[in-house]
């Protein structure tokens, strides 16, 4: 966790900042982490990176089109150089919040905050940490739904429990049963395909959860509600592909392959995790030359790590139970063996 001079620190940048863009993580932790801080600032504007690992270069051209006063990074484990200098030329400070084990050095003008960095056996994800620093009872339910959607039990589930009862089940253990059997667990769903449309909805998308009160709002079909139709599409196809995983039993390990219109392979990997406790889980979605992989269970980062060793422009890392990768179309087969043979299947 952070320390109590770390959170007060990060709400001082907050309160300074008059123009404050936030990049965060396409996923319900990164999303739920912008909006607990911006709706705690009353400012900003958010931008959700699609590039993986990095926060990458391309990203500078809002830093013109938005004029902030001060950038804010949530759950991203890497930014570019380039980013980071760029912003240093324009004399804009980086406050950067994450929970990943961290790959570069920290350069001048950045302000780093990583709960891993006084424990290694941390494991709150950003959700959480901003959870500590805005701590707006309105938003408890923001708060759950980030921390759930990574996998995270968080020590406010009793209070989410009573102020939210028809959100939530009696002997729910673990985070994504929370997904995957409550009201609360839908709404993780629905962001998190939310997230895959086209950056018009996503920017309509935002506004909309900027000024919504309660869960109830996103589970009501209104006209200013495109997220549910949107969910409703991708479900259908997703639906398709998680039942096409079968004869698993007798498997230490599920690798499922597939294409298509959209990347839904943290998605598949999450509820094949849940489905399947015990196994390790890699799914892998084609598209063009590259291969987009998620993989879940235990020790996948060594896994990770083991498996793109070598591989020319191949990248991965994660946490210890959920990592993700992207390698070469031509890399593929060579990856698959690795993984087979390290897992022993």
């Amino acid at each position: 966790m952070l320390s109590k001079n770390q959170i007060l620190e990060i709400r001082q940048y907050l309160e300074k900042a008059q123009n404050p863009l936030f990049f965060f993580d396409n996923d319900a932790d990164g999303l739920c982490s912008f909006l607990l801080l911006a709706r705690y600032s009353g400012k900003g504007k958010g931008v959700a990176i699609k590039s993986f690992p990095d926060l990458n270069k391309s990203y500078t051209r809002k830093l013109y089109e938005l004029n902030p006063d001060y950038i804010f990074i949530l759950d991203k484990p890497i930014v570019s150089e380039e980013f980071i200098d760029e912003a240093r030329k324009l004399n804009i400070p980086i406050i950067w919040i994450d929970h990943h084990e961290l790959s570069q050095e920290i350069s001048e003008g950045v302000n780093y905050y990583n709960p891993l960095n006084g424990n290694k056996k941390s494991s709150e994800p950003v959700t959480y940490l901003c959870w500590k620093i805005s701590e707006k009872k309105d938003d408890l339910w923001i708060a759950m739904v980030g921390c759930i959607g990574d996998g995270f039990f968080p020590s406010f589930v009793k209070d989410f429990r009573e102020k939210y009862p028809e959100f939530w089940k009696e002997n729910i253990t673990f985070p994504f049963q929370a997904v995957y059997e409550t009201k609360i667990g839908k709404v993780v769903r629905i962001l998190n395909f939310a997230l895959k449309d086209r950056t018009s909805n996503v920017v309509k998308m935002i506004k909309f959860l900027l000024k919504t009160r309660s869960p109830d709002e996103i589970l009501t079909e209104e006209p200013n509600n495109s997220m549910l139709v949107r969910f409703n599409y991708i479900n259908k196809k997703y639906r398709k592909l998680i039942d096409s995983v079968k004869n698993v039993s007798k498997n230490k390990i599920i690798y499922f392959e597939y294409g298509g219109e959209f990347s839904l392979s943290a998605d598949i990997s999450n509820e094949l995790s849940y489905r399947f406790p015990g196994k390790t889980i890699v799914v892998v979605y084609i598209k063009g030359n590259k291969a987009n992989i998620s993989l879940r269970g235990e020790n996948v980062k060594e896994l990770t790590e083991k498996a793109i060793k070598g591989l020319e422009n191949a990248t991965g890392g994660g946490h210890e139970y959920a990592t993700g990768a992207k390698v070469g179309l031509d890399d593929l087969p060579k990856f698959k063996e690795r993984i087979m043979r390290f897992v022993g299947n």
